[in-house]
């Protein structure tokens, strides 16, 4: 992100790339007018404005909760930046907020979401550990440099704008999805081994490299690079010092100078265009992205790296202004989330849902065991919208679950530093 269908406006925000992302649901239709009873909310009356960065929203899932809980989805979507903005000026302006858990740390102070009761959702239990613990299923601790969830995930009260130390019943966001970034490339021009973050900045490729052009997530990768270079070894590249958001940034204005980089692509069609074209063979990606251009035939793949993976997450909450029956149907639009069919709809893209246990039950045991068990697809493997994924025989890059996010490294984050980690970053690219 700050923020994977294949459909994007250009400069959209890093997740905005579901299928149907950012389409708006119908408009609510008016409730009929009831006389001589009490008052009933009917089906058409419930409705929820969902504000986020597309990365959730889709007109499959919009039409899937419609059927089966009544609830209208009315999707406004923006980037990070301007969801991030919007939380802090509009409180009023939406009632349920999809975000990531790097974000917290600027929207939880300003008092304008509302704490989640954990009581109230009816599978917080078997949400995965990695959010409430920072673990693995099977107990095995995983990175948590920049913004782990574990660091973000409760607070002190119901009214407190203080991160609590220990698992509490409030919760900032309900989790809904997450994944392991690392770089793509193109094994047919390459033609050869790639295992290190390092070789995003080999002369080798000079001219057939590229980085993405988002401040917050570009430095991460860039620290992975550097550390994996053997030339400094952070104490957290997710909330650097001065010092060593310049020693990274000099790092990437060498390399750009000396011709390492092609592009410094900002949307998802742009990084598939590229490496479909052959213009790059290596470069930060995302996991659909590498799927699209294999769908187009071309050889592409999601590289394990040694030193592990960068992670963001997402999650629900409330606005502050979201009371009474609107809240009802929000904790209940919440809860139908983790209930299955949304969380295997996400794993059936490249992501991970929060809850394993529903997601499974929602897919087919060949689906399942591609995707969550590194095994070799049985059949041939599909999109939501049916499109071929894999051909049977193929295997996930990056193996298996515990593989992927057991290699995790770090996770997106907002630095203290950021106004000037920004700043920096701007030079580079404009050096």
């Amino acid at each position: 992100m700050s923020n994977e269908t294949k459909e994007t406006r250009p400069g959209a925000s890093r997740r905005s790339v579901l299928k149907g992302a950012g389409a708006v649901a119908g408009a609510a239709v008016g409730s009929q007018l009831i006389t001589g009873f009490p008052a009933v909310w009917s089906q058409e009356d419930k409705v929820l404005r969902y504000l986020g960065t597309a990365v959730n929203q889709s007109d499959d899932i919009t039409k899937k909760v419609k059927a089966d809980t009544g609830i209208t989805i009315e999707y406004i979507s923006a980037t990070t930046d301007d969801v991030t903005k919007r939380v802090v000026t509009q409180p009023n302006s939406f009632d349920v907020l999809d975000t990531e858990y790097f974000s917290l740390r600027k929207l939880v102070p300003s008092g304008n979401i509302l704490a989640m009761d954990a009581k109230k959702i009816k599978y917080f239990d078997e949400i995965t550990p990695i959010f409430t613990k920072g673990e693995l299923p099977n107990g095995k601790k995983i990175g948590d440099q920049g913004t782990a969830p574990k660091k973000v995930m409760f607070l002190e009260g119901e009214h407190s704008t203080k991160f609590a130390t220990t698992p509490t019943e409030w919760v900032t966001l309900i989790p809904t999805v997450y994944n392991a970034d690392t770089l793509g490339i193109r094994p047919d021009l390459i033609k050869r081994p790639i295992e290190t973050w390092a070789e995003l900045l080999n002369p080798e490729f000079k001219g057939k490299a590229a980085i993405l052009n988002i401040p917050s997530i570009g430095i991460m990768d860039a620290a992975m690079v550097v550390e994996a270079m053997g030339k400094y070894k952070y104490p957290d590249k997710g909330n650097m010092t001065k010092a060593e958001i310049d020693l990274t940034t000099a790092a990437l204005t060498e390399a750009k100078k000396a011709g390492q980089f092609r592009a410094f692509w900002k949307d998802f069609n742009e990084s598939v265009n590229l490496m479909a074209a052959g213009e790059t063979v290596i470069q930060s990606m995302w996991s659909p992205a590498v799927t699209a251009v294999r769908t187009k035939g071309i050889p592409c793949v999601f590289q394990p790296l040694k030193e592990g993976y960068r992670s963001w997450a997402s999650g629900f909450c409330l606005s502050k202004g979201v009371t009474g029956k609107k809240a009802e149907w929000a904790y209940e639009f919440v809860n139908w989330f983790l209930d299955g069919w949304a969380g295997a709809y996400l794993n059936r893209q490249g992501y991970y849902a929060a809850v394993l246990s529903t997601a499974k039950a929602n897919m087919e045991p060949y689906e399942w065991a591609y995707w969550m068990e590194g095994k070799p697809a049985e059949k041939d493997i599909h999109a939501p919208d049916g499109s071929l994924l894999e051909k049977a025989g193929a295997t996930r890059d990056g193996g298996s679950y515990e593989q992927r996010m057991g290699a995790v490294a770090c996770w997106n984050s907002v630095m203290d530093e950021n106004d000037y980690m920004v700043r920096k970053w701007n030079e580079f690219i404009a050096a």
